[in-house]
Formats: structure tokens, sequence, C-alpha cells
């Protein structure tokens, strides 16, 4: 498991818009964590949450500086300024480019339905 802290900050809000808000953090270039989408947990004011979190430049969007983004299963509410505890637990697929924004939000669909059968079943 790989931990990563850090404070949320703004994005470009397309996961909201995708119908998967995420929490942004910022982090090293140098972190040794492969890109790629990862089940994950997330821990915010003490409080635990299932999450599907994504490691990577974002290359369907043109992303260019590494990210962190999460999306927190049943959360509702801001996570701007707060610091986050991201527990990733299990790589689901490599970070890749999607065609369209259709394409990535199906994709994005599949990877939630996937994280949340790993979490029931353990």
């Amino acid at each position: 498991m790989d931990i990563i802290e850090g404070v949320v900050i703004g994005g470009n809000r397309l996961g909201r818009r995708l119908g998967f808000p995420t929490a942004n953090i910022a982090i090293d270039d140098n972190l040794t964590i492969d890109n790629g989408v990862y089940c994950s947990k997330v821990y915010v004011e003490g409080e635990e949450y299932s999450a599907m979190t994504n490691v990577g430049v974002r290359p369907s969007v043109d992303g260019s500086k590494r990210l962190l983004e999460t999306h927190l299963f049943g959360f509702k509410g801001l996570l701007y300024g707060l610091k986050l505890r991201v527990e990733l637990y299990e790589k689901i697929r490599d970070e890749k480019r999607f065609d369209s924004v259709e394409e990535l939000r199906q994709q994005i669909e599949q990877d939630s339905k996937k994280i949340k059968e790993l979490m029931a079943n353990g």
C-alpha cells in the first residue's frame, strides 16, 4: 500500500461534469508510484471513504503536470483546502488517453463498478 497526503487544490471540474467529482492533490514528479487508476481509501477529518484514485498527467484532457485525483464514494460537500490521506491499495489499470470525453466517462463508470466490487469483497 502506498500513502499520499496533501491539501486539496482546485481543478478544472471535469470530474464533476462527468458525475464523478474529484479532490485534486499536487504530487511531486519524483513520486515513485506508477501512473494509473487505483482502488483506494481516503481519510478526511477523521472519516474514512472508499475511493477511486487516478495518479498521472490526465492525457485525455491535455494535462501536463502530474496530479492525484480521487473520487470519494458517498461524500457530499467541498474538500478544497482540507488535508487528505489517500491509501492506494490496488492498481486496476494504467492511465491512458481517450479519444473523447464520452469514452473517458464510460471508462470511469467501469472503473467505479470494478472498485466497488473489490471493496465489497474485502
